[in-house]
């Protein structure tokens, strides 16, 4: 199951960024649907062995509940954009995506933080812990303030398309 999650998360991480060039949207609206789906594939697959393998994280309790936390969100948040562009609410789809990826992202966090541990001679049994919850949840606070950032600049352009959507609510 370890290799199943690092194997789809690994794709997903991959994956996600190319879903936020504009270009690709505009020009190839498919593609950015089939990577769309493919990034969802495989981010469900990761949620799903994380939701496995989370029981089994070093360190106790509080790194095995910050990673079912992060595999729980990964999937709420993939399901709230799916269910938004399902709906044709393309700003809440944007901005689901962008708190899904944030949450991918947090595979990189992760390995940054891992570096501190060895470089500052901080106890695993500490550190780690901490670290199943630092590697996610910033980044999902800096994705939604990127959110209201954008939103309130008029950043994005889609903002304003589907202002009666119930779902546009911040995580």
């Amino acid at each position: 199951m370890l290799i199943t999650h690092a194997v789809s998360a690994s794709v997903a991480l991959l994956l996600g960024p190319w879903q936020f060039l504009s270009g690709i949207r505009r020009r190839r609206p498919s593609l950015h649907r089939w990577v769309g789906r493919a990034y969802a594939v495989a981010l469900c697959v990761a949620a799903s062995a994380a939701i496995w393998i989370s029981p089994h994280a070093a360190a106790g309790y509080v790194s095995t509940a910050g990673f079912l936390a992060l595999a729980f969100g990964w999937l709420f948040t993939i399901f709230m954009g799916i269910r938004a562009i399902k709906r044709h609410f393309v700003a809440t789809h944007r901005t689901w995506m962008i708190r899904s990826y944030a949450l991918t992202a947090s595979a990189i966090t992760l390995r940054i933080y891992l570096t501190f541990i060895p470089l500052f001679h901080l106890r695993f049994a500490i550190a780690y812990p901490a670290i199943a919850w630092l590697c996610w949840v910033p980044n999902l606070l800096i994705a939604e303030a990127w959110i209201r950032w954008t939103e309130a600049t008029g950043l994005n352009r889609h903002s304003n398309h589907d202002q009666l959507d119930p779902t546009s609510g911040s995580v």
